[in-house]
């Protein structure tokens, strides 16, 4: 699964070509712009899509409008912007799954992240947090992963944990340490990261790696976080300990928010675009809404290639690892 210099030369031939819309740069943006989401309001990159639109739309003068095309772990609305003109006027806001996982997984995906899709810039990287519902009945009893393993264990395939959708890096996280327990855990799929938490307070799974939007439920006590999927804790939750730090070192799972404008968008509007989010991040009052959503990561188009490239090795590497595949 060696990606990076296939990608690499895509990346140069298609993401900043030469296209009839070139003309028009200069004087955009003159109308408004849809930024397509592939998860449900409420999500995380709902959320990062809204806030990055608000202070996009005051510092260019122009209306971004956030869409939600769900479903597909995020390739319908990716499929959707790289099949849209290449003018700047339809960006992506996506999560690492769409762009770094799913090419991975699935066959039929309909668009090839690097070859029509041009990156623009990361936003936030996020790190996920196991949590249980302490109201559950099959999980009233589990208070730290150490719990939660030994339930699996005595009972191999009975434990269920949720997911964003087949391939989301939800699913890779509950693969990952159900293959680093050596435990066997049943996978249930939702349409983003909200219904999964839904489900969880619903008490229809065990557990989930849940993202940050469910904090305060877990601050609630609606909630009860076992664990960080990423080497450091998270700020907000500093009593809650790492997976790497209960036993599994190599356990280090998180996920980046980034926009993106169809293959063949003007390098000037891309270069504009990345610019203005980058300016837009620096806001004290945009910084203090995006914090609570993650850690505020910001790159150029070449960095983020760069990251997209890497992601894909990775990513191809923990599949194997876990076994996961679709079918």
């Amino acid at each position: 699964m060696r990606f990076a210099p296939r990608l690499a030369a895509l990346a140069a031939a298609f993401t900043f070509a030469a296209t009839p819309f070139a003309a028009s740069a200069s004087d955009y943006p003159n109308q408004p712009i849809r930024l397509i989401v592939g998860f449900s309001a409420g999500s995380t990159i709902d959320t990062v899509a809204r806030i990055i639109g608000d202070g996009l739309s005051k510092r260019m003068g122009a209306t971004f409008v956030v869409e939600n095309k769900t479903g597909a772990n995020g390739m319908i609305a990716a499929r959707t912007v790289a099949q849209a003109a290449p003018d700047g006027y339809t960006l992506l806001v996506s999560n690492s799954s769409s762009i770094t996982v799913n090419p991975l997984l699935f066959k039929d995906l309909g668009y090839h992240p690097l070859k029509d899709l041009a990156p623009i810039s990361t936003v936030v990287s996020v790190p996920f947090v196991l949590a249980v519902n302490p109201e559950n009945p099959s999980t009233k009893d589990i208070k730290s992963v150490d719990d939660l393993i030994r339930k699996a264990k005595s009972n191999p395939n009975t434990v269920t944990y949720g997911s964003a959708g087949n391939g989301n890096l939800m699913h890779l996280a509950g693969a990952q340490l159900a293959t680093m327990s050596d435990t066997q855990m049943i996978h249930v799929p939702y349409r983003g990261a909200a219904p999964m938490e839904a489900a969880l307070l619903a008490k229809e799974i065990d557990f989930g790696f849940d993202t940050l939007s469910g904090v305060p439920l877990m601050k609630s006590g609606k909630l009860l976080p076992l664990a960080v999927s990423t080497k450091e804790r998270w700020r907000d939750l500093p009593d809650v300990p790492a997976v790497a730090e209960l036993g599994f070192p190599d356990f280090d799972v998180s996920f980046w928010v980034g926009t993106f404008a169809p293959a063949g968008t003007p390098k000037e509007v891309v270069e504009r675009l990345n610019k203005e989010i980058a300016a837009v991040v620096q806001d004290p009052a945009v910084r203090d809404r995006l914090m609570p959503q993650g850690n505020i990561l910001t790159q150029s188009p070449a960095e983020f290639i760069k990251k997209i490239e890497t992601e894909l090795e990775q990513n191809g590497e923990l599949i194997k690892r876990a076994k996961i595949s679709i079918e």
